[in-house]
C-alpha cells in the first residue's frame, strides 16, 4: 500500500471521529415496560459505535420505573436495570427523572438508583436540549 492511501485512510478515520465527537442525544423513555430494555441497548450500542458522544435520557411518566430501585425487567427478569444504568453512567451517559410525574406518583429521591439525577419537567428538558442541539429518539 502507498504511502498516500495510508494518508487518505488515515485522514478519513480523524474525519469520521470529528463527526461524531460532537454528537449529542436526548433518549426519550416514557413507558418502562415497552421501551427500558430496547432504549439501554440502544445508548450501549451508540456508545460503542460513537463513544464521544454525549447522551441524556430523560424520563417521565412510567418511564421513570427502570431507574427506581431494584428494578428489572419485567419479561425477563435477569435484566437487572440498576447494573445497565451503573455501567452506562460510568460511560457518561445521564439519566434524568421528571419531577412532575415523582410528585404526582408520591415518589422521592431516595426510590431511585444513585445514578439517577432529576429535573423538574421532564418534557421542558427535552425542548431545552433541543434547543442546544440535541437529537430526539424515542425508542
Amino acid at each position: 500500500m502507498s504511502y498516500r492511501w495510508i494518508l487518505v485512510i488515515v485522514m478519513l478515520f480523524i474525519g469520521i471521529n470529528a463527526i461524531y465527537a460532537n454528537d449529542k442525544v436526548v433518549y426519550h423513555i416514557d413507558d418502562t415496560e415497552l421501551q427500558a430494555t430496547r432504549a439501554l441497548r440502544s445508548v450501549r450500542n451508540h456508545l460503542d459505535f460513537a463513544p464521544q458522544t454525549k447522551i441524556i435520557v430523560v424520563t417521565q411518566s412510567e418511564g421513570v420505573d427502570f431507574l427506581l430501585e431494584g428494578a428489572h425487567d419485567k419479561k425477563s427478569t435477569d435484566i437487572m436495570y440498576g447494573a445497565w444504568v451503573s455501567d452506562l453512567k460510568s460511560r457518561g451517559v445521564h439519566f434524568e427523572i421528571c419531577g412532575i410525574t415523582m410528585e404526582k406518583r408520591g415518589l422521592k429521591p431516595d426510590n431511585f438508583v444513585l445514578e439517577a439525577e432529576f429535573t423538574p419537567a421532564g418534557v421542558v428538558r427535552i425542548t431545552q436540549l433541543q434547543h442546544q442541539g440535541y437529537a430526539y429518539i424515542k425508542p
